[in-house]
């Protein structure tokens, strides 16, 4: 019988062994170092607010993929105080917090397979098990979602709490004088967890089951046992409770109140399952957006449904017989239960980032039946070698997906040209960079493949009011509105549109219905103020910008608009102080400057208005008004027989 190896050289053996493992899972993500920010990424990142104070990460904003998740919106707020809205420290972090959720999985697999329940394996064995496990659920590619999408960390976050969780509580089992400590690690990782992502639900339970099968033997000696853990873990409920009533249903896009019914989003499922399993099996294709409308696949779902009810029948019998390989099949369908069942997520019928934390049940039970077969050794080691190896390419590959816009973009439109928000997204690239034909030709793939997509027929109508297609903007723009009437920014376009086209009542009533959803948007105030300029209503055009000034303190337009009819309403000192503001906030601006020199000349203020005229006539050279303003007001000091 061989003698056990020295403490000191295990612990050199199981610090080598994390190393490889965190260098593998950064030699096949540092590829997205250099990636950007795309889809959701750009609202509720870029665009939100509330990450740039640490006061306020932890109330976040509704409507964004952070909403309701203080934790993951603190993690962006670190990011945000470190590189601002620079991309490379967000995907830095994303793939550190993959590492650390790697060498989470490998020590609660090593101590797993090392306890009586489990066949008290020797450390040899444990050891590299477990370090093949977290090695391949580290490098494989079904995990790139959660980690080159910035955004899907709220996957990976949560990931490494649950597993962090279920790591401490693993420790405290047999952790004697230090097991308190090990209890709250456990439990404020639970917490965090909870403020993450709402699938830490599940966490409770899973570590309840766990000690069952591993720890006590049975649930009522887990329970007798650990009794005041186990409360604490569920107590981590309540925050959670919370957290998901505040979001309102995540804006109407989650739960029951949801567009999609119960059974059809669960029937939906069924086929969502099969296919994680087969990618977890076989990863290709890997797709970033399977799109939000749900096909009639009957024979999809019957296979789903087959593969569902015996993988749940398999896993009931297993917790009976054999109760930790049981323990897995539970593992792989409590995690994807809160959001691969019968609850609808209208946004993602299907993703791929939901396969985070069940991927590890898949890999682990490939790994024991690969020992099982191939025995501990220079077989078992070179299968493994080769099955990092073909999964770390295609992870690389993967990652250059996640590149950019376009190229994410366009692999979705390739596997999966059914994808309506695949073409509008490809238009909104093309409309960015100049290319108005193709958008128009992507924004109409799109509505071809979802004719009531209202997001697509207002992208189509912004980009053909851009190319003087006022009138078929106008018809987009209605029938955007039909299909989703309560969007104020539809009807800021279509009030625009209207305007173009001499239409200033029916612009203006356009304005007032966005105003009437969203009283806080500047740009709805500053268009009506407009409309009411068209109208000549100049009272009603300045309380509009005056409105929008105060919500954008910022907007120099609105402050200049505002100080024209300020003016016209004989308001000249209120005018004076909006077009100095305005040039502080735009100080080139060759017209403000000649509109406040011609102010400061009505008052008397010569001196300062001459001031404005020459550097009015500075910026724009051939700037005939205020050469003809300047040339007035010389002759005027002539007059006076001033210099």
């Amino acid at each position: 019988m061989p003698r056990p190896a020295p403490a000191r050289d295990m612990r050199t053996t199981l610090l080598l062994c994390g190393a490889g493992i965190a260098a593998a899972a950064l030699a096949v993500y540092a590829r997205g170092l250099g990636g950007l920010f795309l889809y959701d990424d750009v609202d509720s990142i870029v665009g939100n607010a509330s990450i740039r104070h640490f006061s306020a990460a932890l109330l976040p904003p509704a409507g964004l993929t952070v909403s309701g998740r203080p934790v993951l919106n603190l993690s962006f707020a670190i990011n945000y105080a470190v590189s601002g809205a620079g991309a490379w420290s967000y995907h830095a972090l994303n793939i550190a917090i993959h590492g650390a959720a790697a060498l989470a999985l490998f020590g609660i697999v090593r101590r797993t397979l090392a306890t009586p329940l489990a066949g008290s394996r020797s450390e040899g064995e444990c050891l590299g098990i477990a370090s093949a496990v977290a090695l391949l659920w580290a490098v494989h590619p079904l995990q790139t979602e959660s980690v080159a999408y910035v955004v899907q960390r709220g996957e990976s976050l949560m990931g490494l709490f649950y597993l962090t969780s279920l790591y401490a509580f693993v420790r405290l089992t047999a952790a004697g004088s230090l097991a308190g400590v090990w209890a709250a690690v456990s439990v404020a990782a639970c917490l965090l967890g909870m403020g993450t992502k709402e699938a830490m639900a599940t966490a409770p339970l899973v570590i309840f089951l766990y000690d069952r099968t591993f720890a006590a033997g049975s649930f009522r000696e887990a329970w007798r046992r650990r009794k005041a853990i186990h409360l604490a873990l569920a107590a981590c409920w309540v925050p959670l409770a919370f957290l998901v009533a505040g979001t309102g249903g995540r804006g109407g896009t989650a739960g029951f109140g949801s567009a999609i019914p119960w059974w059809v989003y669960l029937l939906a499922q069924l086929k969502a399952v099969a296919l994680y399993l087969r990618l977890a099996l076989w990863p290709h294709p890997l797709v970033g957006d399977y799109g939000r409308i749900i096909q009639r696949d009957l024979p999809g779902v019957a296979v789903g449904a087959a593969v569902v009810l015996c993988l749940a029948a398999g896993t009931f019998l297993l917790l009976r017989r054999k109760p930790p390989i049981g323990f897995l099949g539970a593992w792989f369908l409590l995690v994807l239960a809160p959001s691969s069942s019968v609850i609808p997520v209208s946004t993602e019928i299907m993703a791929e980032h939901r396969m985070y934390l069940p991927l590890a049940a898949v890999v682990t039970l490939g790994v024991l039946a690969l020992r099982g077969v191939l025995g501990l050794g220079r077989l078992f080691l070179a299968a493994l070698a080769l099955l990092a190896l073909a999964f770390g390419v295609l992870t690389v590959r993967r990652v250059g997906v996640y590149e950019s816009a376009f190229t994410f973009w366009t692999d979705v439109a390739i596997k999966n040209p059914g994808n309506a928000g695949a073409w509008n997204n490809l238009g909104n690239i093309m409309a960015e960079s100049g290319d108005r034909q193709g958008a128009i030709a992507h924004y109409r793939r799109a509505l071809s493949l979802a004719p009531a997509y209202a997001d697509a027929h207002h992208n189509l109508g912004k980009v053909l009011a851009a190319s003087g297609r006022v009138g078929e903007a106008i018809e987009n723009y209605e029938d955007a509105l039909r299909f989703q009437p309560g969007n104020p920014s539809i009807h800021v376009s279509l009030g625009s549109a209207l305007a173009r086209e001499g239409k200033a009542d029916a612009a203006a009533g356009e304005y007032r219905a966005a105003l009437k959803l969203d009283p806080d948007r500047a740009d709805a105030w500053f268009n009506l103020g407009g409309a009411m300029v068209e109208a000549g209503n100049p009272l009603e055009a300045a309380d509009a910008y005056a409105h929008a000034v105060r919500l954008r303190p910022d907007f120099a337009d609105a402050r200049v608009n505002y100080g024209n009819v300020l003016a016209q309403l004989d308001r000249v000192p209120e005018a004076v102080q909006e077009f100095h503001e305005a040039l502080r906030l735009e100080p080139g601006a060759a017209d403000v400057h000649n509109n406040l020199g011609s102010l400061l000349a009505e008052t008397g203020k010569l001196a300062e208005a001459k001031a404005q005229f020459e550097e009015a006539i500075r910026l724009k050279p051939d700037y005939q008004d205020a050469r003809d303003n300047l040339e007035r007001l010389r002759a005027l000091e002539r007059l006076k027989g001033g210099p």
